[in-house]
Order: structure tokens, then sequence, then C-alpha cells
């Protein structure tokens, strides 16, 4: 006779303690079975410790089995019957988090029960079960009358029946609002009316912290009908503020800030920012990710009030164990809320995060001083001073940010601290990054007519300019121009020889663009190269908002949401709705609207070709040639035109290119132009100091003092 042997492994012990007389047992194999998420057995089960471990089971299981799920339907209605309001809650909330299309229609008469229940529990349960609902089939909920039920739980004696059912009606409305047909009719549109209002300031105060959101977000929707109305809302909300929880204060603070528009009496106005200030206070006691939030709320609070916090200049200074992004929030905030009474305080603490260890702080706080240079007059010295004694401590970073903050400061303050400029151009060799040396360039450019070895500077740059990055580049082409106009007699050897590098060895076409620009100006009229180089510039100002003002309108009723924390619109960064008709229906409006601009392009490059040299104005159309709409239709003949025009270009690019280098159908221009702008033996190897050209693109057929034959390398469009 053989033995049969033992049967073992993890699924038998699953089996057997599931099916265990002992509870304990019992629980933890369901404990085990959720988390391996392969077997599950005795659903009928009295115990709702077990039952709720079942459940979740059965809420993960359905997104990958949906049609077994079904076999549970008869457990869930009939514990929607169960005598114990936690047995009703558990099984309608389950079954709307199943999210399958076949259990649906099995959830609309235990959910007709469940909004009709005797306990409280179990209403507020099946309102959020409405929404989730709404989400699958918005249909279903409309004929069954679901939202009728919710309108009237507004009116229920229980405070968290009515939180809950105006967290379901918002979410409603959300999903109704986002699609793009929706009329004011929908029956999806929660619309708060005064005595909807009423309900709602009722039971503001005896909600959890969840459901005081969600009623205080309500009130932020509601259109307040006159002054009083306002008043009203704003006298029952501040008490919120005190509130432990940071969501709540900031979710009253909104209200506030978006009803306080309706007030008009002045005294209620300072009141009522006057006790803004202690919550906004409070949260900055919060960890690091909660102060977050909180800074980026204050800093869209005071571009809109920034009387708010004029007297809590101290909180915002930075602790030693704040993270990186909660310092440079609160950096931000300080240099909003300096004035002439707290700058001192205020430079005192930026000069010492100057010498912490963190380059990134230290060049913020560098920076925060130059911003309050410019934005407090009086302070401007005091300031400067500050500076100066950071850029004698000689750190590399310390020094440059300190040279790029100086460069503001001169714009703002023209012609006043010229006398530091000479302790700028000695830290000359600590300049390593672009921006410091651009900086001290544009310095040295601008004051060029009072720095006496001005040239010798410059040139320093001039020698490595192929090296330079492009905005150094940029800049040092700028100078010598500069330089140049002032000091005529002394730089033509530099000036020439920037030009010529700038035209002929850089890669960047906005150097070489440039370059030529200014080669042309100077060859003609160096008197409106003055006027251009040399114009005056208006100073520089700190803006009091980051945003403009319809959007920080817009983020103020936002509040405490993921769009006031990066100051943007929501549908910058959240999409909405599903693809379907209407997203193909706007791709079909794109496509027409892509053939429209094509269309357009067409028109720009006909009426545009006839200029063949990009410097050369002075080309006239001839008689009897297309323009405009006309050249357009001979255009749209070529092969690259029709593909631009149908939409099935691969390379719109150089379709638009190949339309260029088409037969042309405009007079192109013969005016020669000389393998120099400037000439070969007059210009700026002569000793006078304006320059003179042998032929310059607006004399039309002159002809060069030397001619020179033309070569297309030399051609302004050859050099592209």
């Amino acid at each position: 006779m053989s033995l049969r042997a033992p049967r073992k492994g993890e699924n038998y012990e699953l089996s057997v303690d599931l099916n265990s007389e002992y509870r304990e047992k019992r629980k933890d194999a369901i404990k085990r079975t959720i988390a391996s998420m392969t077997v599950g057995r005795n659903m009928q089960t009295d115990d709702l410790e077990q039952k709720k471990l079942v459940y979740l089971y059965l809420m993960n299981y359905a997104k990958t089995q949906p049609e077994l799920v079904i076999l549970a339907v008869n457990t869930f209605v009939k514990d929607t019957d169960d005598p114990n309001p936690l047995v009703r809650a558990l099984a309608i909330r389950t079954m709307g988090c199943l999210r399958a299309e076949k259990i649906i229609d099995y959830l609309c008469d235990p959910l007709q029960k469940c909004l009709r229940d005797e306990n409280p529990y179990v209403r507020k349960t099946a309102a959020l079960c409405v929404a989730k609902l709404y989400d699958l089939k918005p249909e279903l909920v409309i004929d069954n009358g679901f939202l009728n039920q919710l309108q009237e739980m507004i009116a229920d004696s229980n405070p968290m029946v009515v939180a809950n059912t105006v967290a379901a009606l918002t979410d409603i409305h959300i999903a109704a609002t986002s699609q793009p047909s929706t009329s004011l009719s929908d029956p999806g549109i929660f619309v708060i009316t005064s005595s909807i209002l009423a309900k709602l300031l009722i039971a503001l105060n005896e909600c959890s912290e969840w459901g005081r959101v969600a009623v205080l977000n309500a009130l932020a929707r509601y259109d307040a009908q006159d002054e009083k109305e306002s008043e009203h809302i704003c006298e029952r909300v501040v008490p919120q503020f005190q509130h432990a929880n940071g969501s709540v204060v900031l979710a009253a603070i909104k209200v506030i800030m978006i009803h306080i528009r309706g007030v008009r009496r002045e005294e209620l106005i300072k009141q009522l920012i006057r006790k803004l200030a202690p919550p906004l206070v409070t949260l900055l006691s919060s960890p690091p990710e909660v102060q977050w939030v909180a800074l980026r709320n204050i800093n869209l609070l005071l571009q809109k009030r920034p009387d708010i916090l004029s007297n809590e200049m101290r909180v915002f200074f930075c602790k030693y164990n704040d993270p990186l992004y909660v310092k440079i929030e609160k950096l931000d905030i300080m240099v909003r809320l300096a004035s002439e009474n707290n700058v001192d305080a205020l430079l005192s603490e930026l000069k010492e995060y100057a010498s912490e260890v963190d380059v990134d702080f230290v060049r913020k706080s560098i920076k925060a001083i130059g911003q309050t240079a410019v934005k407090i007059d009086m302070a401007a010295e005091r300031c400067v001073n500050v500076l100066l004694e950071l850029i004698a401590s000689r750190v590399s970073y310390v020094v440059q940010e300190a040279v790029v903050v100086m460069k503001d400061i001169f714009r703002k303050y023209p012609s006043t601290y010229e006398g530091v400029i000479p302790t700028l151009c000695s830290n000359l060799d600590e300049l390593d990054e672009p921006e410091a040396k651009a900086s001290l360039i544009w310095i040295i450019g601008e004051y060029a007519n009072k720095i006496d070895n001005a040239d010798e500077l410059l040139g320093i740059f001039v020698d490595t300019f192929v090296e330079e990055s492009y905005p150094v580049q940029l800049q040092t082409l700028t100078a010598v121009v500069k330089l140049f106009l002032n000091k005529p007699d002394s730089s033509q050897g530099v000036v020439q020889r920037v030009l010529d590098t700038a035209t002929k060895d850089c890669d960047s076409p906005d150097v070489r663009d440039r370059a030529y620009i200014y080669w042309r100006l100077l060859s003609t009229d160096p008197g409106a190269a003055k006027a251009v180089v040399l114009a005056h510039r208006p100073p520089i100002s700190i803006p009091r908002t980051t945003v403009s003002p319809a959007l920080l309108e817009e983020l103020l009723g936002e509040i405490s949401s993921l769009a006031s924390v990066y100051h943007k619109p929501e549908e910058t960064f959240i999409g909405r709705g599903r693809v379907g008709a209407d997203s193909v229906q706007r791709k079909t409006t794109d496509m027409a609207d892509d053939r429209f601009s094509a269309q357009k392009a067409l028109q720009t490059v006909a009426a545009g070709k006839r200029t063949e040299n990009l410097l050369d104005f002075d080309d006239e159309p001839v008689e009897g040639h297309p323009s405009g709409l006309a050249a357009t239709e001979i255009l749209s003949q070529t092969p690259a035109a029709a593909n631009l025009l149908s939409g099935m270009s691969s390379n719109p690019l150089d379709d638009l290119v190949s339309i260029f280098g088409g037969s042309s159908t405009i007079h192109e221009s013969n005016a020669p132009v000389g393998a120099s702008l400037f000439g070969e033996d007059t210009g700026f190897g002569s000793s006078a100091p304006t320059p003179t050209v042998a032929a310059t693109p607006s004399d039309g057929g002159a002809t060069p003092a030397h001619p020179q034959p033309q070569r297309q390398e030399e051609d302004l469009l050859g050099l592209f």
C-alpha cells in the first residue's frame, strides 16, 4: 500500500488558514492573500475586519478580472441590507470603487436605498458613490434622479453628510464643465444659490477638516449678490483662520481674497487684511514641505496685497536647517517686503547668507541685495557698500555674482557709482562664467569714455572672441562698437578686428547678423550708429508682480491648489477629458488652420523673395510681376509649395528653403557687393575718425575705388 506524501506549499497553507476555526489565523491568511493577490476565498464572513480585507482584495482584483467580480454582486447587495451601518456603508463604497461596467446596473437600487438611509454615515458614503458613478456613466446618474437627491441632501441635518454632498456635486460639476459641449442647463452644473449658501455656512463649523475644505471651495465659487452678502461671508469664514490644518486655513484665505473684492468699507477691508497675517505666520512653523506650499501662496498674496505682512519681515529669515527650496522662497518674499524701515536688518541678514557654504543660496542672496538696491533708492549706497565688501573676499562665485548684480545697479542708477568700476575691472581674472563676463564687458562698454584702458580690457575678450560663449560674443561686439563711437582715434584697429572675426569666423547667426548691422551703420551713417548704439536706456525696476494682473486674479481663486504653487493656470499642466470624437474634431480644425498658415507663409515668401541680399533695402518690384496673393498662386504650383499646402510635407523647413532656391519670378538686385563693406585702403585703416567706404549697399551701382571681382562666398547669403 502506497502512502500519499503530505501536501505542502504556500497555497495549501493559505487554504488551510482561510478555513481555520481560529479567527486570528483567518485574518492573517486574508492579509497574506491580499499581499500576493493570487487567491481569495471565504467571502461569506460576519467578521467586519475580515470583510474589509476581502473587499479590498476585490477592488484590486476587479481591475484585471472584471468578468469574475460579478460573482460577488449578490454579497454586496445583501450587505447593503445588513443591520450594521458600517457593513452597509462598506458594501456601497466597494461597489462604487469596482469601476466595472457589468456591475453598474446592480448598483442603482442599493444606492437609492443608501441615499435615504437612516444612518448619516451610510448617507455620506453613498453621496460620494454618486460622484464615482457619474464618472463611469453620467446618463445613468441623471436618469435615476441621483442628482436631485444630492441637491436635497444639502439640507441634511448632519454636517458631514452636507460636506460629502457638496464634495460630490463639485466633482460632478468639474466633470460636466470639462466637456466642450456643456451648456448652463446641464443637470451636472452645480449652481450655488442664496439658500444653499445659508446651509453651507451653517454646516461649515461642524464639519471635519476635509469637509471644511470642500465647503470653503464651494463658497469660493459663489457670486455674492451685493456688498452685504460679501461682508457676511467674510465674517463667517474668518474663524477658520484658527484651524490647526493648513489646508483649511489656505482655503479660508482664498474665500476671503475672493469676496473681499465686493467689500467697499475701507475699515472692514483693513480689518480683514490685518487678520490674514497671524494664520500665514503660523503656517511657517509647519514641516518644510508645508512651509514651501505656504510660501508660494504667500508670494501670490503679497503681489495682490503687499501690506499683508509688512511688519513680519523677521519671520521669513532663513534658519540653518531650512532646505534650499524653502530658503529661496523666503529670499524672494523678503525682497518683496523690503522697505526703508527694515532694509538695514535685511542687508545684515543677506550679508550673513553670502558667507554660507551652499553656492546656490549664496548667489541668490547676492542677487537679493541687488534687487533691494534697485527697489529702494535710499538704500542703494548701502547695498553697493555691502557688495564691495563681498567682492573684497575674493571668493570666485561671490565676485562673479556681485559683478552681475552691479550691472543691474548701473542700469538703475547711471553715472552714480562710477568709483566702483576700477574695483570691478581689477577682478577681471576671477571671471570664468559667461554671465559675469558679459556683465563686466557691458560696464566697460557703457563707461568706455571714462575708462582709460578700456581698449586694452576689451582687447582681452577680442583675442579670445571665437572661444567665448555667444552672450559674451554679443556683448563684446556691442561694447567695442560703443568704444569706437566714443574714442574713434584709438580703437579703429580693435573694431575692425572684432567685426571681421564676427562676420567670418563666428558660427552663430545672431552674432553675424549683429556684426553686419553694426558694419553697415558705421560705414554709412556714424550719426545713426550713435543714435542706435548709444541711445538712452530707461532705468530698470523690480516688477511688482511675476504674472499678469488677469492671471493673478485667476490664481488667487486657486489658492491651496497646484495652480497657486506652480503660479500657472491649471490647464497648462492638467489634461482634461478623454480622447474621442471631440478631440478628432479639434484635430480636423487644427489641420484647416495649418493649411491657412501654410498659405500665409507662402504669401510672405512671395512678398519677400525679391530681396536676395538681406541687407539691400533699395530693391523695387518690377511692374508686371505678381506680388502678394497673386505671387502665392504661382508659388503654390511648385511641388514644395503643394506639399506645404496639402499638409503632406515631411520636412516643412526644407520645402520652404527649396522655394527660395527656385527660379525667381521677381526682379533681383544687380547692385554689386564688394569684398569688404569698408573697402581695402580706406575705412578703419585711415586716420579719419569717421570710417569711409568705397562702396556701400545704398550706393546702388557705384563703382568701388579698388574694384574686386565679386566672390559668391563673400556675399551675405553665401555666408549662410
